[in-house]
């Protein structure tokens, strides 16, 4: 910051306060088109250094408009996700620092903030549960909206969140993330050199710290501290799904000798509003049946009898339910970009929650003298984060396509699964390579956290045996999650979760009365502790059905079923590998320069080839050993997680049906006989849709008349076609009568004029095979060779020798045709021998 404050106090010499009173507004949203970026920046630090808060909140909606971009998406502002330092390095580094945590911009929020004003945020650009929940007079279960709701007067349009400075910022900064049109493909950016997400990392780092505590607010007056937000008075009531709890910040306070004791306690909202604004904006996206999953019985009798008590008071009819819910159902499908961000959210989290000392870390030395920064880490995860997270990865599992891409979403995934990669004092890896153990410390994490080990597992599961897994990308998603739930002691812990949820309530007559219903995870941390349970049973119920409800039917993941899961996963890996091995084979027997001459048509071509276009053929052989390497090392985890024995794989292998041709590569597909033929299973459709087993199918039917193919040009085949059936219809009796002669001249028109006889067709047909009749075809001309690009580019290039030994045009067809002649007399003579053999 130093170097930014010294080009401040360079542009501030040559600068006079104009004499005018008031921000000159139409000046700087003029200057905002005209002016280079750089000067622009320039003038608003000095509109910000020289003007005070009451002439500054008029310019500060539009200025975060100017910079974040629109709520519609049709402004794009600074462009954040596009501007990278090595792209364009001036204006990079001047928006950081324009917009850094101790920068011009937060200055400006924190000047604005100590006056209290208020700006109003539409609530049509909220998510859409909350959009539609608000809409239908019912306040969502988060804090960050208590007290903020205004409604609009007599005949007015809309619904608008009364908020301060910061958390109007915070919104816009956020939501630019959702609400900005996603990347054009054509354009490459790695999102991790973008200024937004550099910015994302930088807030949470200053906001969420690791060490120390949080840096007290910038602000114009010496001593001076921008004040927590005031409580505001709702217009009109809610029904809320969470409860209304004493602040803990009040309590702390109230409990100390001193406010002054720790300074932090006053700065505190701040972390936690940017906080609570991250996952609202980036995870409350979900479909209406997740949205009734987190709804418990006590909040939907509430939500009733609201309904009913202010449905005949409202001044203007309320949104009917159906078009409200129907919000709920609105298509929300997150980027890549999105998930990114997404995923260094959850690794801060878990690094600021492991920043705790060990001695404060325990829930049993919570004290009246633990400050309000250590209890945000104690809380941050499980009460702002889990639930929220667990939905959007739900989402994120049903509705991502089925391709490479899902990797973002996986690692996020991962990222999670495994807060001990963040802990400091984490230890190094074995020199042998071997995975270290986890902790017996972190079995509160797996037990509390259980839905999104086991559940999500599942979910894997089931997308990773609809991919085609000779594809080393998705052989390598495979890997990554085998590995992960492969290091020690994971599996037992997970296991040891399952128990617990599992175990029978015994006659405990304390426990009898109790409901788990969903808690307050997105609730304020300033929210009263609740009673401790040293119930480890408890927890892992509660958890489960807080997040799936109590009429949830829980799968365990060492259970039969997604045992019966991972083995046809297995099944399929060793399918993989197999097929992988064939097409490395097959590619070192088809060397590049073949496939060249065989479009040429030097050499032959296989229309019905086995194995169609895959990543492994543009790769290489590198790719065919990675996918081999990864496919074997997640076999061997998924065996080490669920005690597979080395009986039940090699059974797996050989059940899998590997009859193969003499070339031992073409196989069929996996299917059972029925009374109609063969019918496919299950596995046999995997292997069809992902091209790696297909029915051997040639075409029967009359050579004239089969599709046009690839390397032929349309117009010209129908025009060759046309030609030959007209010299066919002309000349068929001549054309006879030259085929029925025994003579050499006979069997020179045979060769070129008849198709040969395809003995025992047949037909295949799943309801059968009959005999086909072969319908006689007298003698006929056929041209359609002439409209190959093959033939053509062939004739151009032997031409074009020709020409460079000075031989013409025409000396050059004559000798084609002698050679030609020659070829066929040849052939001819092959042919007859060979009918003389075969009788």
């Amino acid at each position: 910051m130093t170097t930014f404050r010294r080009r401040v106090a360079e542009w501030r010499l040559p600068y006079l306060r104009p004499a005018v009173i008031g921000v000159p507004q139409a000046s700087l949203k003029a200057d905002s088109i005209n002016k280079p970026f750089a000067q622009r920046c320039q003038d608003l630090v000095k509109v910000i250094e020289d003007f005070p808060a009451k002439e500054l909140h008029t310019i500060f909606p539009w200025l975060v408009e100017s910079i974040f971009g629109s709520l519609d998406g049709i402004l794009i502002g600074w462009n954040l996700r596009c501007l990278q330092g090595r792209m364009n390095p001036v204006e990079y580094n001047i928006a950081m620092e324009f917009l850094d945590p101790g920068g011009p911009m937060m200055k400006l929020v924190y000047k604005l903030q100590a006056e209290d004003y208020k700006f109003d945020f539409p609530v049509s650009y909220l998510p859409g549960p909350v959009k539609a929940s608000i809409q239908e007079r019912v306040l969502p279960d988060s804090p960050l909206y208590h007290n903020k709701v205004q409604f609009p007067p007599t005949g007015g349009l809309g619904l608008n969140l009364a908020l301060n400075p910061f958390e109007y910022y915070i919104f816009f900064f956020a939501l630019s993330l959702i609400t900005q049109k996603p990347l054009p493909v054509s354009l490459h950016v790695r999102t991790s050199d973008c200024a937004y997400f550099i910015l994302v990392d930088r807030y949470l780092s200053w906001f969420l710290p690791t060490e120390g505590s949080v840096p007290p607010p910038l602000s114009s007056s010496p001593g001076g501290t921008s004040p927590s937000p005031t409580p505001r008075t709702p217009a009109m009531p809610f029904a809320s799904y969470g409860l209304h709890h004493t602040s803990l910040l009040k309590r702390h306070i109230s409990h100390q000798t001193s406010v002054n004791a720790d300074p932090a306690s006053h700065e505190i909202w701040r972390s936690e509003t940017l906080l609570q604004v991250f996952v609202e904006m980036w995870l409350h996206h979900y479909s209406l049946e997740m949205y009734q999953k987190m709804q418990s019985p006590h909040a939907k009798l509430e939500v009733l009898h609201y309904r009913l008590s202010v449905s005949s008071a409202l001044h203007s009819p309320a949104q009917p339910s159906l078009q409200a819910l129907h919000a709920y159902q609105e298509s929300f499908t997150p980027t890549e970009e999105h998930v990114l961000v997404v995923r260094l959210l959850l690794k801060h989290l878990h690094a600021f929650a492991n920043s705790l000392k060990p001695e404060q870390a325990s829930p049993s030395t919570h004290s009246h003298a633990t400050s309000p920064l250590e209890e945000f880490k104690r809380a941050a995860v499980p009460r702002f984060v889990q639930q929220k997270l667990y939905l959007f990865l739900q989402h994120c599992f049903g509705h991502w396509p089925l391709d490479a891409s899902f990797r973002a979403v996986l690692e996020m995934w991962l990222s999670y699964l495994q807060p001990w990669r963040y802990a400091p004092e984490k230890q190094a890896q074995s020199s042998d390579s071997q995975p270290r153990c986890v902790s017996e410390k972190w079995a509160p994490f797996v037990q509390e956290n259980l839905l999104m080990y086991t559940k999500l597992f599942v979910g894997f599961l089931n997308r990773a045996l609809r991919t085609d897994l000779v594809s080393p990308k998705n052989a390598l998603m495979v890997f990554r999650v085998a590995k992960v739930f492969a290091q020690p002691n994971l599996a037992e812990m997970i296991q040891k979760g399952e128990q617990l949820f599992l175990e029978p309530e015994l006659v405990i007559p304390h426990r009898q009365h109790r409901l788990f219903t969903a808690p307050t995870v997105t609730g304020s941390f300033l929210s009263p502790w609740p009673p401790a349970v040293t119930d480890a049973s408890f927890k892992v119920k509660s958890h489960v059905y807080g997040l799936e409800g109590q009429d949830c039917k829980y799968t365990p993941m060492f259970g039969p079923e997604v045992r019966t899961l991972v083995l046809r996963l297995a099944q399929l890996i060793t399918q993989a590998k197999q097929t992988a091995k064939s097409i490395s084979d097959q590619c070192v027997e088809n060397p590049a320069g073949h496939s060249f001459l065989s479009w040429l048509g030097f050499s032959p071509t296989d229309p019905n080839g086995l194995y169609p276009a895959n990543d492994l053929d543009e790769m290489g052989q590198d790719s065919v050993r990675k996918t081999d390497e990864y496919l074997e090392k997640a076999l061997e985890y998924l065996r080490q997680i669920f005690r597979l024995s080395e009986a039940q794989l090699a059974q797996l292998t050989f059940a899998l049906g590997t009859t193969q041709d003499e070339n031992g590569k073409k196989q069929l597909p996996d299917c059972i006989v029925g009374d109609d033929g063969l019918i496919l299973t299950p596995l046999g459709r995997y292997q069809i849709i992902n091209g790696l087993r297909r029915f051997e199918i040639e075409y029967q039917g009359d050579s004239e008349l089969q599709p046009i193919r690839s390397y032929e040009i349309p117009s010209l085949v129908r025009a060759l076609f046309r030609l030959s059936s007209t010299i066919n219809r002309r000349f068929a009796g001549q054309m006879v009568a030259l085929c029925s002669r025994d003579d050499f001249l006979g069997s020179f028109c045979r060769y070129h004029l008849t198709e040969p006889v395809l003995a025992n067709r047949h037909l295949l047909s799943p309801v059968g095979r009959r005999q086909v009749a072969n319908h006689a075809r007298g003698p006929r001309l056929s041209l359609r060779f002439l409209g190959s690009y093959r033939t053509l580019l062939s004739l151009l290039l032997v031409f074009f020798v020709a020409s460079l030994f000075c031989i013409g045009p025409l000396p050059c067809s004559l000798l084609l045709v002698l050679g030609y002649l020659l070829y066929a007399m040849a052939m001819t003579l092959l042919t007859e021998r060979g009918k003389l053999h075969q009788l």
